[in-house]
C-alpha cells in the first residue's frame, strides 16, 4: 500500500459531525452562504468549533443578523474509559437561549452532546449526528441544509422548551 492510500484510509476513519440546518426563512436569503455545504472539513480537536454570525471569531458563520456573534461552541474530548471522540456543546449567546433535545442551556452553560441531538436557537433547528471514527487529533464536519424541520422528521415533535417559556411569559403579561 502506498502513502496516499494509507492517508486516505486514515482520513476515512476520523469521527465526523454531520450538522444539518433548517430555518423557515432559508429560501428567502443566503443564510448558509458562508458554510462549506456538502463537503467535509477537518477540524483540530484541541480548538473549539464556534458557530455564530461573526466570521472572524467563529470557525463557521451564518449570514443572519438575528444570530449572535458567537452563538455556540462544540468541544471535542476523550475519556480514559472510551476510545471514542465525544463532544460538549456550550451556549455562547448572552441574549438567546439554546436547547439540546429538550434541555435549555443558558449563557455559558455546557452539556455533553449525545450521538444524535436536536439543537434549537432562534428560528434555527440543527440536527447533529456523530459518526463514530478514530479519536485522533482531528475530526471532520459536514454541513447540510434540510428542506423540512428535523424535529418533524426524526424526533416526532420534541416540544421546544424555549417556545414554552415564551408562551408562559405571554400568559403572565396578559
Amino acid at each position: 500500500m502506498n502513502v496516499s492510500q494509507t492517508m486516505e484510509t486514515e482520513e476515512d476513519l476520523l469521527t465526523c459531525l454531520q450538522i444539518k440546518f433548517y430555518n423557515p426563512h432559508q429560501n428567502v436569503k443566503g443564510l448558509y452562504e458562508l458554510l462549506p455545504l456538502g463537503t467535509r472539513s477537518r477540524q483540530y480537536a484541541d480548538v473549539p468549533l464556534r458557530l455564530g454570525r461573526d466570521a472572524k471569531s467563529c470557525t463557521f458563520a451564518l449570514n443572519d443578523m438575528r444570530v449572535s456573534r458567537k452563538q455556540l461552541a462544540l468541544y471535542a474530548y476523550r475519556t480514559p474509559q472510551s476510545p471514542d471522540m465525544l463532544f460538549t456543546i456550550q451556549n455562547l449567546s448572552q441574549r438567546g437561549r439554546l436547547s439540546v433535545n429538550s434541555s435549555v442551556l443558558n449563557f455559558l452553560e455546557r452539556m455533553d452532546l449525545p450521538n444524535k441531538a436536536l439543537i434549537r436557537f432562534g428560528e434555527y433547528e440543527m440536527l447533529i449526528i456523530r459518526e463514530a471514527g478514530e479519536a485522533k487529533g482531528s475530526f471532520e464536519v459536514e454541513f447540510e441544509v434540510l428542506t423540512v424541520p428535523p424535529s418533524r422528521e426524526t424526533f416526532t415533535q420534541i416540544p421546544d422548551p424555549l417556545k414554552k417559556i415564551e408562551e408562559q411569559k405571554c400568559f403572565w403579561l396578559n
